[in-house]
């Protein structure tokens, strides 16, 4: 996959915002399914519930975004800026993208846009 321009990664994440927020949801139900008693049920929704989390999260790769951390959920989307390589970062809990930071030096180099 290619870079993204700021405006189709800001275009991209939009589109994928339902499935984050899916992600998340889902994240939530199983780790209370795991620890057992839950109303939301037993082992076969616990086994669905990861399956269909498999399946989102291989849609958000296959957009040529990175997804880079599942708790919190993290995904980043390769650009360039001014000739370095960067990565357009969103973390769960944003509604729009507006941090990045050098490919070479991961979140903890992350800057507003």
């Amino acid at each position: 996959m290619g870079l993204f321009t700021l405006a189709e990664a800001r275009t991209e994440l939009a589109r994928l915002l339902p499935t984050l927020d899916e992600i998340v949801r889902l994240r939530a139900d199983a780790a209370e399914l795991a620890a057992g008693g839950s109303p939301l049920g037993g082992l076969p929704e616990f086994k669905a519930a990861q399956a269909r989390l498999d399946e989102l999260m291989e849609s958000v790769q296959r957009t040529g975004a990175e997804l880079k951390g599942f708790a919190p959920l993290l995904v980043d989307f390769p650009s360039s800026m001014d000739g370095v390589p960067v990565l357009l970062c969103w973390l769960e809990g944003d509604r729009e993208l507006t941090w990045y930071h050098r490919a070479d030096l991961g979140f903890a180099g992350r800057r507003p846009l």
